[in-house]
C-alpha cells in the first residue's frame, strides 16, 4: 500500500480518540478553555448525559471574528508561541487538538463576542470539516460552545458509550473536580433542564469551607484538617482527612499541580506513606491537596489528555509532600482534633515556620506502662479541691465493680487550665475511660489509646539507639537485574543505615551479609527486590521501616494494658495526659479511633433537654 497523506478530518478523528473518550471528556477540554479565558461565571447544559447535547457558556474575554475559524484548527492555540512558553506552561489547554478534535465526532456550534467587540459571531460544524462563515448574533462578552450528537458519525465509538445516568455521573465528577480547582469561579451545572450542582464562588475561608462540603460531603469536613505550608519553592495547601475518616475506595482523592487535576504515582506514593502509621489495613485516606511550584519544574505535556505529569525533581517532590504530611497527621493532639472543628485558618491559611521540628516525647511509663508519680504534682497545681488533695497522698482510688467506679471528685471544668482530655471520673467495664473536660464527655478506649503510646515511644527509642544489624551466618547471595544491581550499589549506604550489608557480586548478583536484628525470620530475599524496586520507581522506599514498625506494632499490642484491667483514677490521669503530648494519639496502629467526645450539647439533645 502506498504511503499517503491523511485527509485533515480523518487526522482530527483520530486526534479525538485521545482527547474525547466519553462527553465527560469533552466537557473537560471545554470547561478548561472557558477558565483560560479568564471566565468567572460559568454554565452548563446537558442532555441524556452529555451524549445528545453539551452547552457551556462562560463570561471570558470571547475570541475575535476573525479567530473563530482558526481555532477550529488542529495545532492551532493561544497559549503558547515557542519552545520556552512550552517548557513553563501556565494554562490548562495548550496543544490546540480539542476543539477540532470535538467537531471531526460531533455537531459544533461556537458563538463568541470578544471584549473589545459589539456583538457576538457564530460558526458551525457539521462534523465532516465544513465550517460556515462567522454570522452576527446577539450574545454577551464570552463564549457559548454547543455541542450535539457526540459520535454521531462513528458508531464504533458511540456503542461503547455507557447509560445516561453513567455518563452523566462521570460528567458530574469532572464538574467537581474543575470546581475545586477553582473555588473563587460560578459554576452551575443542569441536566435534561434540571440544575442538579450549583456552587457559588468563595471569596473566604468559610465560603471555601461551604463548597468543598458541598463536592465531598459534610463528613468530609467535619473530620478534616486544613493545611497550608511552604518550602524550598513549593507550596501544599488543602485539606486532608483525619484518618478515621478513611474510605473503602480511593474515590474521594482530589490532588492539583498549579491548579491541574492530575494523577501521578510519585503522588499517591507519597500520600500513601504518609498515612501508613495511622491508617487501617485495606483503607485508603481522603484529600483535597494543591500543589504550586515553578511551572518550568513540571512537564504537563506528558500526556494528550494532560492527566498525568512529570516532575523534573520528582524525589524532591516526593519528600516535601510526605514530610508536610507526615508532620501535619502527628501534630494531631486532643487539643486539635475537636469535631466541632470550629477555628480554622484563613483561607489562603498560614504558613507553618520552615523546617517545623518533630516534637520530641520522652516516655515516662516503666511500672505496668502508667506510673503516676510525676503526674501527681500537676494534679494538685490543676485541682485544688480537697478531694484531689486526697487521691494524690492515698495513690490510689476505689476499685472498677461491675460497670463503673465510684465517681471521681468534681474537679473544676470551667477554667482555663483544663487539659484537652480532662480528667477522669470512672472506669467502664474495664475497657473505657469515662472523663470531663470542658466541653462534656470523653470516651477513652484505654487499650487502643495505650498501644498508640507504648508505639511511639518504642520507635523513638528504635531510632535514637540506630537499628541494630546482625550478620548472616551464611550470607544470602541473590540473582537481580544489572539495573537492580546498580540501585544496590548506588543506595548501599541506605541500606546500611536500615541495618542490611548489602554489597555487588557480579554485574547481575548482589549479597546480603547483614539483616536487622528486628527482622529475623522474614522473607529478606523478597523485602530487598521490593525495596529496589521501589528505589528504582519511586527513588525512595519506606518498606524496611514498614517492616520494622510491623514488628513494634506487635510489641506495643502486647505490651499495652489488657480489657478488665482495673485501673486506679491516677492512672487513667496519667494515660490521659499521655495521650496529649503523643503523636497520632487520636489513632491505635491499627488505625482504629481511640476516644470520642460527645458535648454538653448533644448530651441535652440525646436526653431532649430543653425541648
Amino acid at each position: 500500500m502506498p504511503i499517503r497523506q491523511l485527509p485533515s478530518h480523518l487526522i482530527n478523528q483520530i486526534a479525538a480518540g485521545e482527547v474525547v473518550e466519553r462527553p465527560s471528556s469533552v466537557l473537560k477540554e471545554l470547561a478548561e478553555n472557558s477558565l483560560d479565558a479568564q471566565a468567572t461565571h460559568i454554565t452548563i447544559d446537558v442532555e441524556q448525559g452529555g451524549i445528545k447535547r453539551i452547552r457551556i457558556r462562560d463570561n471570558g474575554i470571547g475570541i475575535p471574528k476573525e479567530e473563530l475559524k482558526l481555532a477550529l484548527r488542529r495545532h492551532a492555540t493561544s497559549k503558547i508561541s515557542s519552545l520556552s512558553d512550552l517548557e513553563r506552561v501556565n494554562s490548562l489547554g495548550f496543544r490546540g487538538e480539542a476543539l477540532p478534535s470535538i467537531a471531526s465526532v460531533s455537531r459544533l456550534s461556537l458563538i463568541s463576542r470578544y471584549q473589545s467587540e459589539e456583538q457576538g459571531w457564530n460558526i458551525q460544524v457539521d462534523g465532516y470539516g465544513e465550517c460556515t462563515e462567522p454570522a452576527p448574533v446577539s450574545h454577551p462578552v464570552g463564549t457559548t460552545v454547543d455541542i450535539r450528537d457526540l459520535f454521531f458519525n462513528t458508531p464504533a465509538r458511540r456503542k461503547f458509550l455507557k447509560t445516561e445516568r453513567t455518563e452523566y455521573k462521570h460528567l458530574e465528577d469532572v464538574v467537581k473536580k474543575i470546581a475545586l480547582s477553582r473555588l473563587d469561579t460560578h459554576i452551575e451545572l443542569r441536566h435534561n433542564q434540571k440544575t442538579t450542582l450549583l456552587l457559588r464562588p468563595a471569596s473566604n475561608q468559610q465560603d471555601a469551607d461551604k463548597r468543598v462540603s458541598q463536592i465531598t460531603g459534610s463528613a468530609f469536613m467535619e473530620q478534616s484538617l486544613y493545611l497550608d505550608y511552604s518550602a524550598a519553592g513549593l507550596r501544599l495547601w488543602g485539606w486532608i482527612g483525619l484518618p478515621t475518616f478513611s474510605r473503602s475506595q480511593a474515590d474521594l482523592q482530589y490532588f492539583y499541580v498549579n491548579k491541574r487535576i492530575i494523577r501521578d504515582k510519585v503522588v499517591t506514593h507519597a500520600v500513601r506513606q504518609s498515612y501508613s502509621d495511622v491508617l487501617y489495613h485495606g483503607r485508603h485516606p481522603a484529600y483535597v491537596l494543591f500543589l504550586e511550584l515553578d511551572p518550568q519544574s513540571v512537564d504537563v505535556n506528558a500526556h494528550p489528555a494532560k492527566h498525568e505529569v512529570r516532575f523534573r525533581e520528582a524525589r524532591l517532590v516526593h519528600d516535601f509532600l510526605y514530610r508536610t504530611l507526615h508532620q501535619a497527621l502527628a501534630d494531631v493532639r486532643p487539643e486539635t482534633e475537636s469535631p466541632a472543628r470550629e477555628h480554622r485558618p484563613e483561607l489562603p491559611g498560614q504558613q507553618l515556620p520552615e523546617g517545623k521540628p518533630q516534637q520530641a516525647y520522652t516516655p515516662q511509663q516503666r511500672r505496668l506502662g502508667m506510673p503516676v508519680n510525676e503526674q501527681l504534682s500537676m494534679y494538685n497545681r490543676l485541682g485544688q479541691s480537697a478531694g484531689f488533695n486526697s487521691l494524690a497522698n492515698a495513690g490510689s482510688s476505689p476499685s472498677v465493680q461491675g460497670a463503673a467506679t465510684t465517681p471521681a471528685p468534681q474537679q473544676d471544668t470551667e477554667g482555663t487550665d483544663v487539659p484537652p482530655l480532662g480528667y477522669a471520673l470512672a472506669q467502664l467495664h474495664g475497657i473505657y475511660i469515662l472523663a470531663e473536660n470542658a466541653t462534656g464527655l470523653v470516651l477513652v478506649d484505654m487499650h487502643a489509646a495505650h498501644e498508640r503510646i507504648t508505639y511511639e515511644s518504642l520507635k523513638k527509642s528504635h531510632t535514637e539507639d540506630a537499628i541494630r544489624s546482625q550478620p548472616l551466618l551464611v550470607p544470602l547471595a541473590i540473582n537481580v537485574s544489572r539495573k537492580e544491581a546498580d540501585f544496590a550499589e548506588e543506595y548501599a549506604d541506605t541500606f546500611r543505615q536500615l541495618g542490611f550489608e548489602i554489597n555487588r557480586l557480579e554485574a547481575e548478583k548482589i549479597v546480603i551479609r547483614g539483616i536487622p536484628s528486628l527482622l529475623r525470620g522474614a522473607d529478606i530475599e523478597t523485602l530487598v527486590r521490593d525495596v529496589l524496586a521501589d528505589l528504582i520507581t519511586h527513588g525512595s522506599s519506606d518498606r524496611i521501616e514498614m517492616q520494622i514498625n510491623e514488628i513494634l506494632s506487635t510489641m506495643a499490642c502486647h505490651n499495652s494494658v489488657r480489657a478488665n484491667h482495673k485501673l486506679t483514677l491516677p492512672e487513667m490521669n496519667a494515660l490521659l495526659r499521655d495521650m496529649e503530648r503523643t503523636e497520632r494519639s487520636g489513632q491505635c496502629n491499627h488505625g482504629r479511633p481511640t476516644w470520642t467526645q460527645m458535648s454538653i450539647a448533644q448530651l441535652d439533645k440525646l436526653f431532649m433537654r430543653g425541648q
